[in-house]
């Protein structure tokens, strides 16, 4: 993976102090060559307030959404103690498998806080083709991945408790496992869960080929 670093002025500055300081080289971007463990998926932040009928708003959100963090052109901004800078992502490999972790929680000095904002994914042919640069895009046969694992947080962050839906690869067959009770689930069910962790598994040439049959 590339991250693309580019240091910020302090927002206090006059903006003459802040044009003079952007030409410095250490403002300038910076790009250095990363590898991952797994990708880390930011949510929008979730509405603070009830809507006219005094009921807390759940926000959706489209996988595709989050994952634009990795196109390359992307920006966020991510703020230290002392310094601020503008950060953008891009893909340069895409492995066997993937590992999406699903921000949720948030630390401050008091209590973590839990976003419950849901994210609407397809469980199948999800194609990351457009996340990695040009020029290895042609090196990649395959780039569509399909969901195999999907670990969910439900309830409040010090009191929840933790499911995971897990694909069995023989029969097709999705099961929902919590302790040692195991149950099947319908497909269309999983989209609806507080997703957390999730594992994906690319596409082969012939399980491609068989999918287009």
């Amino acid at each position: 993976m590339r991250i693309f670093t580019k240091k910020l002025p302090h927002p206090d500055l006059p903006a003459e102090e802040k044009a003079q300081l952007l030409q410095n080289t250490e403002y300038q971007e910076m790009m250095v060559e990363s590898t991952f463990m797994y990708l880390t998926l930011d949510l929008p932040t979730a509405p603070l307030y009830k809507d006219e009928k005094e009921q807390l708003i759940i926000p959706q959100v489209p996988l595709f959404s989050i994952l634009a963090k990795f196109n390359g052109a992307t920006e966020k901004e991510y703020k230290t103690y002392k310094e601020n800078f503008l950060k953008r992502f891009q893909l340069t490999k895409l492995p066997p498998y993937l590992i999406f972790c699903i921000k949720r929680f948030t630390k401050n000095n008091f209590f973590v806080e839990k976003n419950p904002t849901i994210v609407n994914f397809p469980i199948t042919n999800v194609d990351l083709r457009e996340y990695l640069a040009e020029e290895v895009q042609a090196a990649h046969t395959n780039t569509t991945y399909d969901l195999i694992a999907n670990i969910v947080h439900d309830g409040k962050p010090s009191e929840g408790s933790y499911r995971i839906h897990v694909l069995h690869h023989g029969t097709g067959k999705w099961y929902e496992l919590q302790d040692l009770q195991v149950t099947d689930i319908l497909p269309q069910m999983i989209t609806l869960s507080e997703a957390y962790i999730q594992i994906w598994k690319r596409r082969e040439e012939d399980e491609t080929n068989q999918q287009g049959a």
